[in-house]
């Protein structure tokens, strides 16, 4: 075979493997923003744990007690939330992986056809689970947080 022929096939392997991976990467791109509002809402989350935790002493004891039962609802908004955080990272990583597995099925003489497939699988399965927390920690949020209007006009 002559080296032109040579280079048109690995370049067509290599338009394929790309063209394969284009999907993928777009999940990626949203993949990262979820994880980006993930994030956000962590931060508020130990935001706020973090300025009761500054005001303890000078809250009465009324409001001491009503920022203790805060403070447990927000522990568990914080784990909610990493778990969140953390499945959908590993759902990512994952899609990585099928990524990487599609190149590697153009390139190796091995037959990897059904590892994309199964990576892509739990990949969703992964983010699922990121979905079902995060969704989860809205709830906790919105139903246990009381908005106080007295004293504000």
């Amino acid at each position: 075979m002559s080296t032109a022929v040579s280079a048109a096939l690995q370049t067509n392997f290599i338009a394929h493997a790309i063209q394969l991976s284009i999907a993928p990467a777009f999940l990626l791109t949203g993949l990262g923003a979820m994880l980006s509002v993930m994030a956000n809402r962590l931060a508020r989350v130990i935001d706020r744990a973090r300025w009761l935790e500054e005001h303890w002493l000078s809250f009465d004891e009324p409001r001491q007690q009503r920022a203790r039962r805060e403070l447990r609802m927000i522990e568990r908004r914080r784990r909610v939330c990493s778990w969140a955080i953390n499945l959908t990272t590993a759902g990512a990583l994952l899609v990585c992986l099928v990524i990487v597995s599609l190149f590697a099925d153009e390139f190796l003489a091995a037959d990897l056809s059904r590892l994309p497939g199964a990576l892509f699988v739990a990949a969703m399965l992964s983010v699922c689970g990121g979905l079902v927390c995060f969704l989860r920690e809205v709830y906790i949020a919105t139903h246990v947080t009381a908005i106080r209007s007295e004293g504000l006009g």
